[in-house]
């Protein structure tokens, strides 16, 4: 993030947690993390330019030359819509299109007809599950292993990934389908980069499409479609029905709501079973329960299941044991190995799974290694009442076994972490809520999520974190030691999130908890203290984080001792708050004394040596000291790379850091790239509307701005600021930053009144929330005067410019750059009044301390140089003083 008030001066922001970048002239408060920047050798980058697609491949689940009925008018709208000029070359045309309805309703089977219709139009053709991001991922990781496989077969994921976006970079005119979508936004960044081709999405969700994508959304079938579609999977597409088979399938398709997958089911149910329509009316009669209020998909179904489920029973009792276990996981990417204990040998297990397919009620993945199951079979099945003595809901016991048996050790390979989380996080998250956990559960619960800590993925742990307090709250009470640290674990793991709202109060209640239970001292209590002051720092409340972090200092240095880990991280917490506040001078020593000490008692690689290294680096680069921050950052991000890997969050925090010391030195050329990868891997990891995320869309804003860019940097700060007001609230730091880089852009492109009212909003919001003299509300004075300025109004911009250079230079120090952007501004408001006598000596100290900061080059040098010259171009006696220097100092 950034404010800007020197004209034609500054570089892009951004920065780890709780800390301050600069700018243009001056830059705001930024909060977050890094960016994943995944760098590929030139040979791979070569094989994605040259490596061409078979004709007509792809990797479609399924054929389509299945019953398909009543949904021709939809196919030709879908082709419409996506391809605008109609049977223009799919090369020379790009859309995307979304299709939504619930579930059951048809929207993977359209969009599979679609693909398989117009395949022959486009080079290539990928299916992918898009539940999330991670599932996006590792399908194109696929593609990279079709296309290029000597190569991806020796990398991992996300260098896979990576391959395939530059291939489709590359080669244009392809249709990439994602499936099942939840979050609409998890597609934003994929339709920006990739350009040259077609998107089709299916989701259940039919809101948070209007600003990505166009939609079509998918209905039940008409009523004759779906008789047409029931008579041909009971009789067989060769029989023509009779009269009175028509009007069975009629009665029938209505009872069944029109619903495809519930149609599907009946279908395949008849057709295996033999059972005459009328009598599967009268079975289905029994046991239905009219809905309420239109038609109950879940309640429809449901009724269909009970059926197929006895019928596959029949044919083989273990497929529904196998089914009733699947539930309880994620409900794609189950691997085989995973249900291999349930049977006695990989023939029976063929064999259970072939019924379940057979009845529609699994799909296999192409490989066959791996199956899904549909949501709503999970939903319904989830739900069936107890009938075990033990109290377990049916099959929920044996995904447990599964789970349990299936867990790696703490710290086995990544791969097979990767594989089962997916189903541990479900099974955590669908627990009945009159259900208690088992201790062996609870310690998967355990090691996975300290295999997100690990990761740096805390945040991706809250489900873990609320099953396992639940458990400690219900078997150990309230204020034991385990439900305490369980509790401090939650709270971390929402303040990870961006969820302050649960965060606070939960590790406002532990602190005190602790406090009663284990004394004012304990370990436990220090860090529980800790962690509230740093979610009081993450949402900009200094003041009640500041004095708690003092506090909590003082005592583990008393308690734990001067170099204990846990004495270092607090005093590592304190710097972070004093360099937040702009109190360089108090927290760069601290830094140093932390790194010091970490790398004397933990080593020079040591993570958290790392970390202390990166702060450091960020603090000289906050506090404009460029030539000694640019070394570090490079320095650590290269150790990182070597000891965390390539993607892992501290090392995309590094790499971000040093994107923000590049722009703030005014290398944009280096700083833009990074910043557009940062938001790119932000939205993949954490989410649209993540705080990290937001950060990242402000940086680059700032960054486009920086560059005079105002078309792409203008909308940017729009949108960031409404995501930040409705995930932040109106007054917190970041909000507030966001409404100030905004206001800065609309004076930037000439909208001073809009840029005034605005700034005016800020600036009293900011001298509320943060105090008179914090950096971020000089920022805004500074803005506000330098607005007033471009307006004309000089009697109201010198007396803000004045009063800014004065807290500046006492908070900030004489050579801050906020404190020299103030000096700078100042003096041009001075020569716009004429008075030159006060102008010129401000410019020439502007310029001595830009050239001795930043070098003869750098931008902010240039612009002090250049408004300089203009100023003693005014002024007679400033020249005849300056030919007189130069007559007596030819070397000057």
């Amino acid at each position: 993030m950034t404010d800007s008030p020197v004209p034609g001066g500054g570089g892009p922001q951004a920065t780890g947690p709780r800390s301050i970048a600069v700018g243009g002239g001056v830059g705001v408060a930024i909060t977050g993390d890094g960016a994943r920047v995944v760098m590929l050798p030139a040979e791979a980058v070569r094989w994605a330019k040259e490596a061409e697609a078979p004709p007509g491949a792809g990797n479609l689940p399924g054929s389509a030359s299945g019953i398909f009925v009543g949904r021709q008018d939809e196919l030709a709208k879908l082709r419409r819509l996506l391809s605008a000029e109609g049977e223009a070359a799919v090369t020379q045309v790009s859309g995307t299109q979304a299709i939504h309805g619930l579930g059951g309703i048809g929207k993977t089977t359209l969009a599979l007809h679609y693909a398989h219709m117009h395949r022959r139009r486009y080079t290539l053709v990928w299916w992918m599950n898009a539940t999330n991001t991670e599932q996006i991922v590792t399908s194109l990781a696929t593609l990279a292993t079709r296309l290029c496989p000597q190569w991806a077969a020796t990398t991992g994921v996300q260098e896979q990934a990576a391959w395939a976006i530059l291939w489709l970079q590359w080669h244009p005119g392809w249709l990439l389908v994602f499936d099942n979508v939840e979050d609409p936004d998890d597609l934003r960044h994929y339709l920006g980069m990739l350009p040259d081709g077609h998107h089709l999405a299916t989701s259940r969700t039919a809101t948070g499409w209007h600003a990505i994508a166009p939609t079509m959304s998918l209905g039940l079938l008409d009523a004759d479609a779906a008789a047409t579609l029931l008579c041909t999977l009971t009789l067989g597409p060769e029989h023509a029905p009779t009269q009175e088979q028509r009007q069975e399938t009629a009665a029938l398709a209505d009872e069944l709501g029109y619903l495809p997958l519930a149609l599907e089911q009946a279908g395949a149910y008849l057709f295996e079973t033999g059972t005459s329509l009328a009598d599967y009316r009268d079975m289905l009669g029994k046991v239905m329960d009219t809905a309420a209020g239109g038609i109950d998909p879940e309640r429809t179904i449901a009724r269909i299941w009970r059926h197929t489920l006895t019928a596959i029973e029949r044919r083989n009792p273990q497929a529904v044991m196998l089914l009733k276990t699947v539930a309880w996981l994620a409900p794609d990417d189950i691997p085989r190995t995973l249900l291999a204990p349930l049977c006695p040998d990989p023939l029976t297990l063929g064999e259970a799974l072939g019924a379940l397919h057979a009845y529609n009620m699994i799909s296999y993945s192409a490989d066959r290694q791996s199956i899904s199951v549909h949501r709503l079979v999970q939903t319904v099945l989830r739900h069936q009442p107890t009938t075990q003595a033990n109290g377990y809901p049916p099959g929920r016991q044996d995904a447990e076994h599964l789970i349990h048996q299936a867990t790696p050790d703490e710290h086995m390979d990544n791969p097979r972490w990767e594989r089962l989380l997916p189903h541990v996080l479900i099974f955590a998250e669908s627990c009945p809520t009159d259900y208690t956990a088992t201790s062996e559960i609870m310690r998967v619960y355990q090691e996975a999520a300290r295999y997100l800590y690990r990761q740096g993925r805390n945040a991706h742990a809250v489900g873990l974190q609320q099953a396992i307090l639940a458990h400690c709250e219900r078997s150990l009470g309230d204020t034991h030691t385990d439900t305490l640290a369980s509790r401090n674990n939650l709270g971390d793991a929402y303040r990870a999130a961006g969820d302050f709202k649960r965060a606070i109060p939960l590790l406002e209640k532990n602190v005190t908890d602790c406090e009663q239970t284990l004394g004012e001292t304990h370990p436990g209590t220090l860090i529980s203290r800790n962690n509230l002051a740093v979610a009081y720092q993450a949402t900009g409340d200094l003041r009640r984080a500041m004095p708690l972090f003092e506090a909590t200092l003082t005592q583990c240095e008393e308690v734990l001792g001067n170099t204990h880990p846990d004495t270092l991280t607090s005093r590592d917490s304190l710097a972070r708050a004093f360099q937040e506040a702009g109190h360089f001078k108090r927290a760069i020593p601290l830094f140093e004394a932390t790194l010091t000490q970490r790398e004397e008692v933990l080593g020079n690689t040591h993570p958290d040596t790392l970390t202390s290294r990166n702060n450091l680096a960020r603090a000289f680069q906050e506090a404009g000291h460029f030539k000694r921050a640019i070394p570090l950052l490079e320095a650590t991000l290269t150790q990182r790379e070597e000891v965390l890997g390539n993607t892992h969050p501290d090392t995309l925090t590094n790499r971000c850091d040093l994107a923000v010391t590049y722009g703030a030195a005014g290398d944009l050329k280096r700083a833009i790239p990074l910043f557009e990868a940062t938001l790119t891997q932000r939205e993949e990891v954490l989410g649209n509307t993540h705080p990290d995320t937001l950060t990242s869309r402000n940086n680059l804003a700032h960054a486009y701005e920086a560059a005079g860019d105002l078309k792409r940097a203008a909308p940017l700060f729009e949108n960031t600021l409404t995501q930040r007001e409705q995930a932040l609230g109106e007054t917190h730091p970041s909000t507030l930053t966001s409404r100030n880089n905004l206001a800065y852009a609309y004076r930037v492109a000439g909208d001073l009144q809009r840029a005034i009212s605005l700034l005016k909003t800020t600036l009293t919001q900011r001298e509320e929330v943060l105090g008179d003299t914090h950096p971020d509300t000089l920022v805004s004075r500074i803005n506000l005067a330098g607005a007033y300025h471009a307006a004309g109004d000089l009697g109201r911009a010198i007396p803000l410019f004045e009063a800014a250079l004065t807290c500046c230079e006492q908070t900030l120090g004489e050579t801050h750059p906020y404190t020299l952007a103030s000096r700078h501004n100042l003096a041009g408001a001075y020569h716009a009044a004429g008075d030159l006598g006060r102008a010129i000596p401000l410019f020439e100290a502007v310029l001595s301390h830009c050239e001795r900061t930043w070098g003869n080059t750098h931008s902010k040098t240039l612009a002090a140089r250049s408004d300089l010259a203009l100023a003693s171009r005014s002024d007679p006696a400033t020249q005849r003083r300056r030919v007189a220097t130069t007559a007596t100092d030819p070397a000057q």
